[in-house]
């Protein structure tokens, strides 16, 4: 069942003497064809309608209970330098996942949409009767999509790789599966990302070798009668992460609730420890972070190679090291460079284009990508694949499509920092930017649409926006924001930025705010600038 439109109605009288600040520099953009409203001629005359937004809006955000909110809303139509309503427009605020709007446009504009990530796979030792003398290398560039929410099986990739090493004769590889690249340098970790986060597969580390999007599920079954053992399966790699169970099957007693079921790594082992009660015959699903994206990569190919029937010797490199070091768990040892390594390329795999990748970044909101993408961004027009050389690309782009410098600080790809800042004029000049890149419809359906796809299936149904308004949101702890373009009902695509911080309401109440200025947007006849 759909749900109900979430839209205030506001009764209000034509009120002039809001101010407005001057739209942003932006090149002109093309109008829309979509058809007029049938309402169009029984509606308010355009000038009118522009007062009737600046008054309804006003009257929102100044509501009572956002006292303490900190609003910024910037609505401009480009192809006229018209700006409509601007509230705040160049101040600073948290965006969240609207920074994957500046990400996603960078690396359109900066790559292209044929962009490809390249896996090349190596040995280290010369192959002799079917057997590789050496360590079978693979050097990532941090392909993100390998992974169960672009592949019905996220392996499938790899079982390649191990067709493709039988076609050549290999039976048998007699070293380790090595990671050595120089693709990516930094931690895998974000600058300024919460350590409450860290676990969570949302906040998953990136690196050149990247398996799954950084994430396991966790499958924990309740034994048939209270008091059996708890089962635990992993997925989509069998037996990984280490699971260490001390979750119980448990009725409920006396109508008190059980403890839920949680995970956590010890720091000692590396174990996943499962912890709590479910009751019995019950299931439970969580979803955690790997604590080291390319051994879990290794661990899969692996498993792609094995499933091929070839026999490995050594098995896992120097990413991932399983013996235990005086009841400890070894970190990664650091991953060999390529100027260290004598290598022979067997052949190189390519991910699906940029163009296919922005709607698993965007239409999701997924963190990962964006992370990866910025580091891509470093390494193709920098030489250095590290998110500071990222972020220099990025603050480059945003300085030739006019942006004030003033407006943004870019610490991440995601906006999961806690660091990232982003003006309403930075987002809408970004927008409007990109709208006159050759590739900008990839851009423009890659975003989530009101009431059908991505993070905005379930707003706006049933309303003019619904397939109508293609935006981002972005969701974090005090912060909501939605940017992106909406056309109204006389054709006219407008570019909006949303954004909303320090609120103590139901994040609803915010979202019906955002929704409201949407539809209104998709219902006007704007006419000609004034």
């Amino acid at each position: 069942m759909r749900r109900a439109p979430r839209v205030l109605v506001l009764a209000v009288a034509p009120v002039l003497g809001c101010a407005h600040a001057p739209a942003p520099g932006s090149a002109p953009m093309p109008m829309s064809a979509a058809a007029p409203s049938p309402d169009a001629a029984s509606a308010p005359a355009p000038a009118a309608q522009r007062v009737l937004l600046r008054t309804m809006i006003d009257s929102l955000v100044a509501q009572p209970r956002f006292r303490n909110a900190f609003w910024g809303i910037l609505i401009v139509d480009p192809a006229r330098s018209d700006t409509l309503y601007a509230l705040n427009a160049q101040k600073l605020f948290l965006p969240a996942s609207n920074m994957k709007i500046i990400t996603g446009a960078v690396a359109l504009a900066q790559l292209g949409p044929d962009y490809r990530f390249r896996t090349t796979f190596a040995v280290s030792g010369p192959i002799r009767h079917g057997v590789v003398h050496g360590d079978l290398v693979v050097i990532g560039r941090g392909d993100p999509t390998v992974s169960d929410r672009m592949l019905p099986d996220p392996l499938a990739p790899l079982r390649a790789v191990a067709d493709s090493l039988v076609a050549r004769g290999v039976q048998r590889i007699d070293g380790h599966l090595v990671k050595a690249t120089d693709a990516f340098s930094e931690p895998t970790l974000g600058y300024g990302w919460s350590w409450d986060d860290l676990t969570q597969p949302y906040a998953a580390g990136v690196d050149a070798l990247l398996f799954n999007e950084g994430r396991a599920i966790v499958t924990v079954v309740g034994a048939p009668r209270p008091g059996g053992p708890v089962t635990v399966r992993t997925a989509p790699l069998t037996g990984y992460p280490a699971v260490r169970v001390h979750a119980v099957t448990a009725a409920a007693a006396g109508g008190a609730p059980r403890s839920p079921i949680i995970s956590s790594y010890d720091a000692a082992t590396g174990d996943l420890v499962i912890e709590g009660a479910i009751a019995p015959g019950d299931t439970a699903k969580i979803e955690v972070a790997y604590q080291h994206p390319a051994a879990a990569y290794l661990r899969a190919l692996e498993d792609a190679l094995r499933s091929r029937g070839l026999a490995l010797g050594l098995a896992l490199g120097p990413v991932r090291q399983q013996r235990p070091v005086r009841g400890r768990r070894a970190a990664p040892a650091p991953a060999p460079t390529l100027d260290t390594l004598f290598l022979d390329t067997l052949f190189t795999i390519a991910s699906p284009p940029l163009r296919d990748i922005l709607p698993a970044l965007l239409k999701p909101s997924q963190n990962q990508i964006a992370e990866v993408l910025l580091r891509a961004l470093g390494r193709e027009q920098t030489g250095r694949g590290s998110a500071d050389s990222g972020r220099r690309v990025i603050e480059t782009q945003l300085a030739a499509w006019g942006a004030d410098p003033t407006g943004y600080v870019v610490r991440d790809g995601s906006g999961l920092s806690r660091y990232d800042y982003l003006a309403p004029a930075t987002i809408v000049t970004t927008l409007a930017s990109i709208e006159h890149d050759t590739a900008f419809d990839v851009f423009f359906q890659a975003l989530p649409v009101a009431g059908v796809d991505g993070t905005l299936a379930d707003r706006m149904h049933d309303t003019p926006a619904a397939g109508n308004v293609h935006a981002k949101t972005g969701y974090a702890d005090r912060v909501r924001s939605l940017s992106g373009y909406v056309t109204t009902a006389d054709g006219t695509r407008l570019v909006f930025s949303a954004l909303c911080n320090n609120w103590t309401v139901p994040v609803h109440d915010i979202e019906v705010v955002q929704d409201t200025i949407a539809v209104r947007l998709a219902s006007m006849t704007i006419g000609a600038a004034p």
